[in-house]
């Protein structure tokens, strides 16, 4: 059966669950509804409706795209006076800002921590809903898409960070999501940001993906399929249009892939969502990205090694690094005293324990009371930004891990 089909499937199944979903996960869903039925943002469609302040505002890269970042500066019930610790939310590859909202406020990372004393700035990375615009180019012009995640930790995170920075006049707390946790390494490997970070909490930390278990990710990387994207001249892939669906269905037409289970095929089996947020997941959050992102994760996966995009020939290498072949990121370079929580999960095929086990490996002189790392055996990549229990399972320890390094 074709990928169309059995998207229609999961939907009418997962509709199926969602009546007998709680009313806050209703309420959820009616908010997110809003997204289609006007031009909201998530200030006027999500937040400000659930009772909580909310602002919008726009940062430019060095390199022209036009970012949009969303502040939640208080908790629902206002707060004491004085300076909050702001909080960077940057979420992962076929996502945005809305992820950390999908869930009623007291599942939300967002809402927890503003809830909990925190001034939260939420992201939206260059080419996602929020985030299509650039001072020259068009989202039609393949010259927007000519980026990977190098971009990302040159460009976008320096930009957020340092607007954050500057308006609260305060080193900020990180948390990443999978290649936001990718995007934050790669930054503080080369030394940049760490003199506006206190911590950085890394949930579902994407680093090596040599162990990688997902079969959609692996027969793809292995396929060699995103160059093949490039070589056809598309530049950007959305998940959800012609390129994006026509792309799955000749993945998941490959021996030994199966994708009756689409989400768990790509992410593992995730524990703890409940039917509605899945639902809403799938409906309003799988967001574009760029091909040269996922041809930048297939060489990494093919290679071992973390280094940055190879454009393919020595002559392209040299021009845009001085040398035949792209520079290696060394995660062993990030500052030994730089606080991190890492959190992982023991399902998750994306992210896979292996992996991550070589990344601590990388960071086996950091200070051993600036280092955490914390194994969730039953989680798997989407339970960290979307499991009904995260809060009792994760958030409150990295809270607490912030308290502790604030």
């Amino acid at each position: 059966m074709g990928f169309r089909c059995w998207l229609l499937v999961i939907t009418f199944v997962l509709s199926l669950g969602f009546q007998c979903e709680l009313a806050g996960a209703h309420g959820q869903r009616q908010l997110l509804q809003s997204l289609e039925a006007a031009d909201d943002g998530v200030c006027t469609a999500v937040v400000s409706p659930q009772g909580y302040e909310c602002r919008e505002y726009e940062v430019k890269t060095q390199d022209g795209y036009i970012l949009t970042m969303n502040r939640i500066p208080q908790g629902r019930g206002g707060g004491s006076a004085g300076k909050r610790q702001p909080v960077l939310l940057q979420h992962g590859v076929f996502m945005d800002g809305l992820t950390w909202l999908l869930n009623p406020p007291q599942q939300s990372l967002a809402f927890v921590l503003a809830d909990n004393g925190f001034d939260v700035w939420i992201t939206h990375g260059r080419g996602t809903r929020w985030s299509r615009r650039h001072e020259s180019l068009d989202t039609s012009d393949p010259a927007y898409w000519a980026w990977s995640w190098d971009e990302l930790a040159s460009y976008d995170l320096p930009a957020t960070v340092g607007f954050v920075f500057q308006q609260t006049g305060q080193k900020l707390q990180y948390v990443g999501h999978s290649m936001g946790t990718l995007t934050a390494l790669s930054a503080f490997s080369e030394g940049k940001l760490v003199d506006k970070i206190k911590s950085a909490a890394l949930l579902t930390p994407v680093a090596y993906l040599s162990y990688m278990t997902t079969p959609i990710g692996r027969a793809a990387a292995s396929a060699f399929s995103g160059e093949m994207l490039e070589a056809l001249g598309v530049a950007e892939f959305d998940p959800k249009g012609v390129v994006g669906t026509n792309f799955l269905e000749s993945v998941c037409a490959m021996p030994g892939v199966n994708c009756y289970d689409l989400m768990a095929s790509f992410t593992g089996l995730n524990c703890c969502l409940n039917d509605s947020t899945v639902d809403m997941y799938l409906k309003y959050e799988l967001q574009p990205t760029s091909v040269r992102t996922l041809v930048h994760f297939s060489q990494t996966f093919r290679r071992g090694v973390i280094t940055k995009y190879d454009h393919g020939s020595s002559t392209a290498n040299m021009a845009a690094y001085g040398q035949s072949s792209p520079p290696e990121y060394h995660m062993s370079n990030i500052p030994h005293d730089l606080p991190l929580l890492l959190s992982y999960g023991g399902g998750d095929m994306l992210s896979d324990v292996k992996d991550v086990q070589l990344l601590l490996n990388d960071l086996s002189n950091h200070d051993a009371d600036k280092l955490v790392a914390q194994l969730v055996m039953e989680y798997a990549h989407l339970d960290f930004v979307m499991g009904v229990n995260a809060k009792q399972v994760v958030y409150d320890g990295l809270i607490e891990f912030f308290h502790r390094h604030s």
